[in-house]
């Protein structure tokens, strides 16, 4: 029978100022907290130096194929299909202007893309060493000739075909009866949906790109377990295995007597404590921090974050979860893991409480997706178009530019440590993801966020505006814990889904997707 042990979370920005912040320089909030820490722990970064996990993030690769065929007239007959590559000179200003395309498309992507040199099929032969490399996605111009060998069902396929964005496109016409269906009414290409045909758009093809490179970066991605994996319920006890099965994580089990000596190790260090304070102290001069709970619960939760970077960069990963995380920690680091998962999301982790497998998949990929912190929440009943989350463990860095307004309090439900209660700005337009126990159909609706009220529950609480209906989803509600990520990710979700057999109910679309 599973414990609820409450919440997790956590606060930011000058936690990890030699780690993570550090890693983060190129931005504002980084370039702020190193210039804000530099002077008042100098001396202690000297003496006690920090260890950092590495942020990187695996590049898509993008490989990009223009198939045409340049035909020779022949008299009294049907000698050359539709489309608007007539000449080779027709075929290099197309080339050039894909060259430009692709190049604005990769400056507008958030996340790190590589897109190869523009390839050019005219037969079968040519296709083959194209599908058998190493690319992540094929990139297919449907100009005319042969898509199907350059598509492989062991990676993913695009076919963008023009319909007024240049020379019309023979594959404009055919793909959906040739290419999907083989001429019969059953679709038969292997590698290749509906859903992965664009019509004109790069921002179509950004967003499935988009998707593509969470999925690169979901699937296998090794979380070091604080205590074990776990999952939330008698529903989630196979929770683990299935993260182990179906996203191929690779679940690192860290017990909690290694922890403990860590632990035992920093507080031991005289130069690593004063560290920790002279961050706290630092991270309390932000005036959009408000401490109301004893401040060694903070300094000690600084501390505590410089043990889990060193536990992360040791295991080669940025993403860690702790079991058991309220009766297990607190009387080894004497606080709470909230304050250290919050700081590390807002510094470009994934951390999370609960070691809740049922849920983690989807912080992993909404977070990939996203590029910016999401929030691990326990949901509430759905009611009158609205349903409140909350949990101890909210990033405030949760648009991944700006920091929300916190008040450092107590762990609720224990009453000790220091846990952060986040100030959501109303009017953000959030993606709330709610998997469920078997992996097999996961929800998703839009929402905005209302107010942050004060009620006796874990102290980050948001009220959330459904869009859609609040009785459809009390009917379909799944598993227990949900994500929460600013920004409307629901497009990118489903797509990804559905490549690896997991249905999804779209709620505010009011639209379906199965596996």
């Amino acid at each position: 029978m599973h414990k609820h042990s409450g919440c997790c979370g956590c606060t930011l920005d000058p936690v990890g100022r030699r780690s993570f912040l550090a890693a983060m320089g190129g931005t504002a909030l980084g370039t702020a907290a190193l210039a804000g820490c530099a002077t008042s722990a100098k001396d202690h970064l000297m003496e006690a130096p920090r260890v950092k996990p590495a942020l990187a993030k695996k590049p898509l690769i993008v490989q990009p194929v223009l198939s045409y065929q340049i035909c020779t007239p022949q008299k009294a007959t049907s000698w050359r299909p539709w489309g608007g590559l007539k000449t080779e000179a027709d075929v290099t200003q197309e080339i050039q202007r894909i060259e430009g395309e692709l190049s604005t498309l990769a400056s507008h992507a958030e996340f790190p893309v590589t897109i190869r040199p523009l390839a050019k099929v005219t037969n079968p032969a040519e296709a083959t060493p194209l599908r058998d490399g190493d690319a992540d996605v094929m990139l297919i111009y449907g100009a005319a000739g042969e898509l199907e060998p350059l598509i492989s069902p062991n990676r993913y396929n695009l076919v963008f075909v023009r319909h007024k964005s240049g020379p019309v496109y023979l594959w404009y016409e055919i793909t959906h009866p040739r290419l999907l269906r083989k001429t019969v009414d059953e679709y038969g290409q292997p590698g290749l949906s509906p859903e992965d045909v664009v019509v004109d758009e790069y921002a179509d093809v950004l967003w499935r790109l988009r998707s593509f490179f969470a999925l690169k970066n979901t699937i296998g991605a090794k979380v070091v377990c604080i205590g074990g994996a776990s999952g939330w319920g008698a529903g989630g006890q196979q929770a683990p295995q299935l993260a182990k099965d179906h996203w191929k994580m690779d679940l690192v089990n860290y017990p909690y007597e290694e922890l403990g000596k860590r632990i035992l190790a920093a507080r031991s260090n005289p130069a690593r404590v004063k560290q920790a304070e002279a961050e706290a102290e630092e991270y309390l001069k932000d005036s959009g921090v408000k401490l109301e709970t004893d401040r060694g619960f903070l300094d000690r939760a600084f501390l505590l974050t410089q043990v889990f970077e060193e536990v992360m960069a040791e295991h080669g990963t940025h993403a860690i979860t702790i079991n058991n995380c309220m009766s297990t920690i607190m009387p080894m680091s004497e606080t709470t893991a909230c304050m250290v998962l919050s700081l590390l999301n807002d510094a470009g982790a994934m951390a999370f409480c609960e070691s809740d497998f049922v849920v983690i998949p989807s912080g992993v990929l909404l977070q990939n997706i996203a590029s910016t912190p999401v929030f691990l929440q326990d949901p509430t009943y759905p009611h009158h178009g609205i349903m409140t989350v909350a949990h101890c463990t909210a990033p405030r860095k949760m648009d991944g530019k700006h920091l929300e307004k916190v008040r450092i309090m107590t762990h609720f439900e224990s009453d000790y440590g220091a846990a952060p209660k986040v100030e959501m700005t109303p009017g953000k337009v959030v993606t709330v993801i709610d998997p469920d126990f078997g992996n097999k159909r996961w929800i998703g609706f839009r929402g905005k966020t209302l107010e942050t009220p004060y009620m006796d529950i874990c102290r980050s609480q948001v009220d959330i505006a459904i869009e859609g209906d609040h009785n459809v989803l009390a009917q379909e509600m799944r598993g227990f814990h949900q994500m929460v990520a600013y920004g409307d990710q629901l497009k990118e979700t489903g797509y990804a889904l559905r490549k690896l057999g997991i249905s999804w109910f779209n709620l505010s679309d009011n639209r379906t997707i199965e596996a």
